[in-house]
């Protein structure tokens, strides 16, 4: 299948009924995909008349307690920040899908992971977080967008899926299969119609007392913060202790599939380089880099961007190593030879001398 209609397929397996959205590449087969096969399940599709709609439309159906998912691409994510820190607000549940494409403004079609930080920190207003996955295949997203929204139900709290144009373009095997997941919370909070039985349910945002909003918030970021204790996910490869592993690369989606092929390049000259996928965004795993055995040296990031994830990756590291930074941007691919040549390059480089990342604050080898 292709991965746009993967996130489809995965969806309505996850029992979602209700999509609201508008088209714009490269996710558009993703809409065209629910359009056709939401309706067969007794579900709603609606192409909105904006993101901005589409956002406000996914509030409503979430506040009845209903599945819902919106799908859409870089700029059109953009519009829809204001709903979703109003979605975080509210606590409704809900699964958002990013397809990325190069930027700023409308940028170019074609795949980027330079939406980093908007969906890392947010373009929306207050104080909020999401939980933010980043597969690397198409069995990968299947699986994550079912976790998606189970998650979502479970904290009450809005999960996005990013994947570059490459994830929602391509096509591999893929098995929808259905995840054991713990038994969810019944959504006694959900405005379903008290029919004159019950105390009406309100779904709200707005907080006029101060007291009560900071009440709020911090309860909001108790539920964050067992996200962070519970929901990281991370991939390593060569990073065990007898490994003997130099450098750490650090990448996430397509481009840790390209840093794979590097590695193995690589290994056949008796260069051991190892891997470190964050699976999560959003909380990112930290832990991860003060585990990292002895053998390693330095860490390089390698992205689909200026380097955007070099900031998460300094406080994940906390000064112990130097980072190093090579990536391509505006809708251009890292090759696995600019990684492996860039990994030689690095080699040469005496203990303790900062890299380039270091001392640019962001901006290293981007070629």
């Amino acid at each position: 299948m292709k991965g746009n209609e993967v996130i489809g397929a995965a969806a309505i397996r996850a029992g979602c009924r209700a999509f609201f959205g508008y088209p714009i590449t490269p996710q558009t087969e993703l809409p065209e995909y629910m359009a056709t096969h939401l309706p067969a399940v007794g579900g709603v599709f609606l192409q909105a008349e904006s993101e901005v709609a589409a956002i406000n439309m996914v509030y409503g159906a979430s506040g009845s307690g209903v599945r819902v998912m919106t799908s859409s691409s870089s700029p059109g994510i953009a519009l829809k920040q204001e709903g979703i820190s109003y979605l975080c607000g509210a606590e409704l549940p809900c699964v958002i899908v990013n397809v990325v494409r190069g930027g700023p403004g409308l940028g170019g079609i074609q795949p980027s992971q330079a939406d980093y930080y908007q969906v890392t920190r947010g373009g929306g207003n207050g104080d909020y977080r999401l939980l933010v996955y980043a597969p690397a295949t198409l069995q990968e997203l299947a699986d994550l967008v079912q976790t998606a929204f189970a998650r979502a139900d479970r904290y009450r709290n809005p999960v996005m899926i990013v994947a570059d144009g490459m994830l929602g373009q391509m096509m591999e095997p893929v098995e929808i299969r259905d995840l054991v997941e713990p038994e969810l919370p019944e959504k006694d909070w959900a405005a379903t119609g008290t029919e004159g039985r019950r105390e009406p349910r309100i779904i709200n945002s707005l907080f006029l007392k101060p007291e009560e909003l900071e009440e709020h918030i911090h309860r909001l970021f108790t539920k964050y913060a067992a996200m962070q204790h519970d929901e990281p996910l991370v991939e390593t490869v060569g990073l065990g202790e007898d490994d003997g592993a130099e450098v750490a690369i650090v990448a996430y989606g397509t481009t840790s599939r390209i840093v794979r092929s590097a590695m193995a390049e690589l290994a056949d000259e008796g260069i051991k380089v190892g891997l470190i996928r964050p699976i999560t965004l959003w909380p990112y795993p930290t832990r991860v880099f003060a585990e990292l055995p002895a053998s390693v040296r330095r860490l390089l990031v390698v992205e689909m961007s200026m380097g955007q994830m070099i900031d998460d990756v300094r406080i994940a590291n906390e000064g112990r190593l130097p980072i190093d930074f090579v990536g391509r941007t505006g809708g251009m691919v890292p090759t696995p030879r600019l990684i492996a040549d860039t990994i030689k390059a690095l080699r040469g480089i005496p203990d303790g001398v900062p890299s380039a990342a270091d001392l640019t604050a962001g901006v290293g080898v981007s070629r």
